[in-house]
Order: structure tokens, then sequence, then C-alpha cells
């Protein structure tokens, strides 16, 4: 028996991916066509034996998230559920407070997925791996290039056994190429470490402060507090991957994890992908379509589209690289080019909304999305394009390389703004 357990975070997290974390917790973001981490649901539904799926974080439990719960026990026929922190407990702090709810019915293994990483998630490749060689951390581990991997979790791995020689988070100088995914199996006996860690943690608290339960003694870092302190003692093994990954920190790596997601559909969903029809609209590439959305014959689509519920693309309309959100309204002959437009936006007639588009090298096989600040030596860096939601683009006007806030009514071009 097994169980899977999604780290969804809460609101003081994906400020990053703001304007667009303002309406949908981030975890629902959708993309390709599907919130983000149904994603994530899916993959852990296909591995066999799979008893119950966990999510937990600090959102307050409400009507999107309530909603998004119901529909995937519906469709996957599995119980899903969600375990809301007292305050935010970091990335082992969940696991470690919610233990007994893991732990029971007793699962041999489960699974830990952070909510914020597009992958193809070789979660039976893993299990395999781990029933041939029990140990309490398996990580899944993939390639960077050097520089690139200063800004995640480093691994140096035995080359024989794949065993952890060394784990450290976000380096200052180059360690290792084989960098964490956020993806990863536990033994039952893994939360013993992390209980270690939290009664540690009390401890100091204690002598600190004054007696009693010290509430930061609930916070526990997975990477910091475990993978670094465990390296080298044998618990901690690592399983390479090869396929498709990518972090989704910011509203351009959604853009290029819905491309990921897209191309994997020829594979895994081959009905999600648009069909070219007659008297429909033009689609080039991976393109995926809602089934409420009305969507002009004349209009060309694609590569890399996603079109939500109840949009209306007009007549004309070219359309590449971008999310268009529900409810959003592309009038006649409007071009959208690497953006993402938000929920109930409207864009004017022969309007051009245009990013620049922040994708990984593609001719470096190890390249990974540079998840950069918004802002260099105090410019705005050339980035997608976003509105947020119910803005409206007149006719006629250019926005380039900007970031709109909500509910903002437009007038005039902007190029390389924030609009607040």
């Amino acid at each position: 028996m097994l169980k899977a357990v999604i780290l969804i975070g809460g609101p003081q997290k994906g400020t990053r991916f703001r304007p667009l974390s303002f309406e949908v917790p981030k975890p629902l973001f959708p993309v390709a066509g599907v919130p983000m981490i149904q994603h994530h649901i899916e993959a852990c539904a296909q591995v066999p034996g799979m008893q119950e799926i966990l999510l937990i974080g600090f959102y307050q439990p409400d009507e999107p998230l309530t909603q998004f719960l119901e529909a995937a026990q519906q469709e996957f026929h599995l119980p899903v559920r969600y375990l809301q922190e007292f305050a935010p407990l970091g990335t082992g702090g969940g696991l470690y407070h919610f233990r007994d709810q893991i732990l029971a019915g007793g699962p041999e293994a489960f699974f830990v997925l952070n909510a914020d990483v597009c992958s193809d998630f070789p979660l039976s490749a893993m299990l395999e791996a781990h029933r041939q060689q029990r140990h309490p951390f398996l990580l899944l581990g993939t390639t960077a290039n050097r520089t690139q991997s200063l800004n995640y979790g480093c691994i140096v791995e035995n080359p024989q056994t794949h065993e952890v020689l060394h784990y450290v988070e976000k380096p200052s100088t180059f360690i290792s190429d084989i960098i964490n995914c956020g993806i990863y199996l536990f033994s039952p006996e893994a939360l013993k470490p992390l209980r270690d860690v939290f009664q540690r943690n009390q401890q100091d608290g204690q002598l600190e402060d004054s007696p009693g339960l010290w509430p930061g003694a609930g916070t526990i870092r997975l990477e910091q507090d475990v993978f670094a302190a465990l390296a080298g003692q044998g618990q901690i093994y690592v399983h390479l991957t090869d396929g498709i990954w990518s972090q989704i920190k910011s509203a351009g790596s959604a853009l290029y994890a819905s491309r990921l997601y897209l191309s994997r559909y020829q594979n895994t969903h081959p009905e999600r992908l648009a069909k070219h029809t007659p008297g429909g609209p033009r689609i080039r590439g991976n393109v995926y379509i809602h089934p409420t959305a009305k969507v002009a014959p004349s209009a060309v689509l694609g590569p890399n589209v996603s079109i939500g519920k109840g949009v209306t693309v007009g007549e004309g309309v070219r359309l590449r690289e971008s999310i268009v959100l529900h409810g959003a309204t592309l009038q006649e002959h409007t071009c959208v080019l690497h953006s993402i437009v938000g929920w109930g936006s409207t864009v004017g007639r022969w309007a051009r909304v245009e990013g620049t588009p922040n994708d990984p090298n593609p001719n470096d096989p190890r390249a990974r999305m540079d998840s950069e600040s918004l802002f260099k030596d105090g410019k705005l860096l050339p980035a997608i394009t976003i509105l947020g939601c119910r803005v409206r683009i007149p006719a006629e006007v250019l926005i380039l390389n900007s970031i709109v806030l909500p509910h903002k009514e437009l007038s005039r071009s902007f190029t390389n703004q924030i609009i607040l």
C-alpha cells in the first residue's frame, strides 16, 4: 500500500507568481488546461497500490480548493484530502505534524511531491528502485549546467551505489551538476530524523525563550535540516531521470511548463489536444482548447497555446506561446504572443500583446529556466507580458514586455512597464 503527499505551500509563498496568484491559489493555476497539481495527482493515481493522496499546506480551504478536491476524488476514485497547517511549517514540518495521517493504514512508503514542479513524474521507476534497495529517503535528481545548478539543491552521489554523499541547498560555488527535483519517496522510518529535528528545535527554543512549546519548533526544512545533515550516512539515495523537469516559480516558467506538458499530451492525453477540423480554427503544433471556448474559424492558434473555459477568440486572431484564462475575450485581429491573458480580460481589435520568452537555451540539453528577478540595475527585464484579471486593452495599441495588475482599463500603448 502506498500514499502520496503533495506540498502546496501557502499564500505567503508564490509572490513571484503575482498578479496571477491574487485570483487563485498558485497550485490551482491552470497549466496546459488543468490545475497545476492535477498533473501530480494524475501521476500518483497511476501508481499501482496508491491508496490516498494528501495535500499539505497553509491555504484556507476556500471554495476553489474544495471544488477541486471533490472533482479529483470523483475523477480518480481515490481519497484526495487537504490537511491545513496551523502555521507555515516549511517543507518538512507539515510531514511531521501530520505523521499520524500519513502513516495511518501502514503504507510501505509514501511519495512527497512539491506542487511547483513540472515533470513526467517517473514514480513507478522510483518505486522499483526503492523496492530493490530499501532506504529511508529516495530523491529524484536531474542534471543542470554548472552555472544554473547554483540555483537548486545540489547532490553529490556515489556513481556506483547512487548514495547521496553530500547535499547543499543553493550553494555559492559549483558542487555538482545533479540537482534535486523536489520529488521524493520516503519510507515510514524517514519520519524519525524529522522528529529529531523537531526535538532539537524545541530544545533550542527553550534555551533562548521562556519555558513552554516554542512556536518555531514545528518549522522543518527538509533540504537544509534533513538532507544536508544525513548525507553520507547511508540513508539518502538518488534516482536520476532524464525526463522533462522544470520549476514553476514565476509566470514565465508556467508558460514554459505549459509547453512541456502540451508536448507530453501527444503520448498521455491526445484527446486534450485540439485537432484541425474543417470550418474550425487553424491549429499549429500543440494547442489545448476548453470545450466551452468559442474560437472563430479564421483564428490561427499555436504552438503552445492553452485556452480556458468560456474564452471568446474573434476572427483573424493570432495566438502563439500563450495562456488565455477563463472568460477572457480576444476581439477581431488581435495578436497575442508569449503572454498570459488573465481571467475575464478583454483585448481590443487589432491590438498586439507581446512578451519576450525567457526559455532555457535550446542548444544546451542541461539548461534550465532562469528564475531571475524582475529587475536588473533598476530596469525591468524583458519578460512575458501578463494581464491580470479583468484588464481592458483598447483597440489598436501595443502592450510589450509589461505586467498589468488586475482591474486596469488602459487607454494607450505601454512598453517595459508594470502598470499598477
